[in-house]
């Protein structure tokens, strides 16, 4: 049974960084669960993280990015590098299925089981099963409502994709760093 689930949004705008996900995690035809939580603070909340794909493969690695935060002094884009290598090097570790979405007040990052660390286009990072549909609904607000905030902006955009995504939810977070 494959599962789907999550839509996950960050958007820098204005100096500003926000980062949400939905709650819904979905198994075949149903919602297995309604609430679940992609996104954590983590580093005294200065970085901010969200996740998609294998529930316990995405934990895994947000402890590993955890640990790489701590050795490397908080430094965010060196820290979402070593994970990346050693995920792409790691024979266990290169199986995991989860991407994820990594911010602090400066940057916005997607790291991937492939070994990528992304900095997005157009300062918008989306991952998970209605990533195009939210990316193309922020890409359009920082377009047309430049008044809004990054977290209005991702505020908006997941509940657009909710409408659109079948395996997105309206129940979102939304998290910013400190």
């Amino acid at each position: 049974m494959r599962i789907r689930s999550t839509t996950v949004l960050g958007v820098r705008h204005n100096g500003q960084i926000a980062l949400g996900a939905d709650g819904q995690a979905t198994m075949d035809k149903h919602v297995a669960k309604s609430n679940v939580r992609k996104v954590r603070k983590l580093h005294d909340g200065k970085v901010v993280t969200g996740f998609a794909g294998s529930t316990a493969d995405a934990f895994m690695l947000l402890d590993k990015f955890e640990e790489k935060l701590g050795g490397y002094g908080g430094q965010l884009r060196r820290a979402a590098i070593e994970l990346a290598k050693e995920w792409r090097k790691d024979q266990y570790l290169r199986k995991l299925e989860a991407m994820m979405v990594v911010c602090d007040k400066d940057e916005l990052l997607i790291i991937a089981g492939t070994g990528d660390v992304l900095e997005p286009d157009y300062d918008v990072a989306a991952i998970g099963s209605g990533a195009m549909y939210a990316q193309a609904a922020a890409l359009a607000l920082k377009k047309h409502a430049p008044h809004l905030t990054a977290r209005q902006m991702v505020e908006e955009a997941l509940h657009i994709a909710a409408d659109i995504c079948i395996y997105t939810n309206h129940n979102l977070m939304i998290e910013q760093p400190e």
